[in-house]
C-alpha cells in the first residue's frame, strides 16, 4: 500500500480513528503528521504550555524580579517547550505531504522525529541557558549552581553515571513530548487503514454478490411462470381430448413440482444447482412433452456421471429444452427427436440440446427466453461463458452452452 492511498486532508474513517470524541482531541481524527492533525496537537499543546507560562510570568511578578526580567523568563519557556514538542512532529508532517513511497515515508519520519528531538534539546537548552542567566542577574542565584555542579562532578564516579542519567532523562522527556507516542499511534494508523480498507472491499464484494443474486432471482423469476403456464395449458387441453393421458401428464408434472418448488422457496439455494438436478428437470420436462405429443417425442439424455454433480446454473438448460419443443418439434408434423448431451473439454463444461425439427427460423434467437439465458451467463462468468445456436448438417437446431468448470461442493 502507498501512502498516496491516504488523503492527508480528509478526516479518517470512525472505525480507524482512536481517541478523537472530545473537542480537544479532534486533531486525532485525521491522519498523523498531516496539516491538520499537526494544526490541532500544536493548538493542544500550546495552550496547555500558555497557560504554564503564565503561571511562570505570576511567579516571576511575584518575586524580586523585574518586570522585564520575568516576561523575558517566561517567554524563553514557552519557546522552549512548544519547540520540544512540535520540532519532531513538524518534520514528520513536511515528510508525509511528500507523498513518498510507504517505506521511504516511514524511515524518514522517524529520522524526522530524531532530528526534532536533537532540535529541542538543542533549542532547551538555549532557553534553559537564558533563564539561568536571568535567575543569576535578577535573583542573584540560578537554578543550576555551576560550583556545586563542578564539585559534584569531581566525585570519583559521579561524572558517568551524571552523563548516563541526563541522556536517559532527555531522551524520556523529549522523546515522549517530542512525537514519540505520535509515531506509534502513525504505526497503528496504518495498520488500522489496511483493515478498515479491508473490510470495506470485503463488504463491496459481499454488496455485488447479494445484487447479482437478487438479479438472477429476477431472471429465473421471468422463467418459471412461463414454464409452468406453458405445461398447464397442455394439461388442460389433454383434459378435454384424452382424460387418461391429462391423468398420466399430471403425475409426471407433479413430480416436476415436487423438484423444483422446494428450492424455489429455498431463497440463496434457488440460485445454485447441479447439472444432474438440470437435467433431471429436463428429462421431466421431457416426459410431460412426450405423454403430450402422445408418444411422438423421443428423447435421450447423455452426460458423463462424473459431470452430474457440478455446480450449474439453475433454469437455462429447461429454457432450451422448452425452445427445442416449441420452435423445432412442434411446427414439424411426424416424430420428433431432444438429445441432451453434456461434456468436459478442457477447462470448460458443454451442454448441448439438439433436435431434428423445423430448424433455425429467422429472429429465433432473439426470444425472451434466450435473452435470458445469454444475461445470466454474462452476470454469472462475464466473458468466460457463451451460448451458441446452428444447425447441424443432420437437419433441426442445436443450442450449446460453454461454461467454465466449476469444482463439486
Amino acid at each position: 500500500m502507498s501512502s498516496r492511498s491516504t488523503a492527508l486532508d480528509a478526516p479518517l474513517p470512525d472505525d480507524v480513528v482512536v481517541g478523537g470524541q472530545y473537542l480537544w482531541t479532534r486533531y486525532r481524527r485525521y491522519p498523523v503528521f498531516s496539516a491538520r492533525w499537526l494544526a490541532g496537537r500544536t493548538l493542544l499543546f500550546g495552550s496547555v504550555l500558555l497557560a504554564f507560562a503564565l503561571l511562570t510570568l505570576l511567579g516571576g511578578l511575584a518575586s524580586p524580579a523585574s518586570v522585564r526580567g520575568a516576561v523575558t523568563a517566561s517567554a524563553y519557556t514557552f519557546v522552549g517547550f512548544v519547540m520540544m514538542t512540535t520540532a519532531g512532529p513538524a518534520l514528520a508532517t513536511i515528510v508525509r505531504h511528500l507523498r513518498l513511497p510507504l517505506p521511504r515515508e516511514r524511515m524518514l519520519v522517524v529520522a524526522g522525529l530524531c532530528i526534532g528531538i536533537l532540535v529541542s534539546y538543542v533549542v532547551d537548552s538555549w532557553a534553559s541557558a537564558h533563564i539561568n542567566a536571568f535567575m543569576l542577574s535578577e535573583m542573584g542565584h540560578g537554578v543550576v549552581d555551576p560550583e556545586a555542579m563542578r564539585q559534584q562532578a569531581a566525585l570519583p564516579g559521579m561524572r558517568g553515571l551524571a552523563v548516563t542519567i541526563k541522556v536517559l532523562a532527555a531522551l524520556l522527556i523529549y522523546g515522549l513530548l517530542g512525537g514519540g507516542a505520535a509515531v506509534r499511534a502513525y504505526f497503528g494508523e496504518q495498520r488500522r487503514i489496511a483493515e478498515s480498507r479491508h473490510r470495506s472491499e470485503l463488504a463491496t464484494a459481499y454488496l455485488q454478490k447479494r445484487e447479482t443474486e437478487l438479479r438472477l432471482g429476477a431472471l429465473q423469476a421471468q422463467v418459471e411462470p412461463h414454464f409452468l403456464f406453458n405445461t398447464l395449458a397442455s394439461v388442460r387441453a389433454l383434459v378435454r381430448q384424452e382424460p387418461a393421458r391429462a391423468e398420466a401428464m399430471l403425475d409426471a408434472l407433479v413430480d416436476y413440482l415436487r423438484a423444483t418448488i422446494p428450492r424455489l422457496r429455498d431463497g440463496e439455494a434457488a440460485l445454485h444447482a447441479t447439472l444432474g438436478q438440470q437435467l433431471d428437470l429436463c428429462a421431466r420436462y421431457l416426459e410431460l412433452m412426450r405423454l403430450r405429443t402422445a408418444d411422438r417425442l423421443r428423447y435421450t439424455v447423455d452426460v458423463e456421471p462424473s459431470l452430474r454433480m457440478r455446480p450449474y446454473p439453475p433454469l437455462l438448460l429447461i429454457t432450451l429444452v422448452e425452445n427445442a419443443i416449441k420452435h423445432g418439434i412442434e411446427p414439424r408434423p411426424g416424430a420428433g427427436r431432444v438429445a441432451i448431451r453434456a461434456w468436459q473439454e478442457g477447462a470448460q463444461l458443454c451442454v448441448a440440446v439438439a433436435d431434428d425439427g423445423a430448424g433455425l427460423q429467422p429472429g429465433l434467437g432473439g426470444g425472451m427466453g434466450l435473452a435470458n439465458v445469454r444475461e445470466q451467463l454474462a452476470t454469472r462468468y462475464g466473458d468466460r461463458a457463451s451460448l451458441r445456436l446452428h444447425s447441424p448438417s443432420t437437419g433441426g437446431t442445436q443450442a450449446e452452452i460453454r461454461s467454465p468448470l466449476e469444482e463439486a461442493a
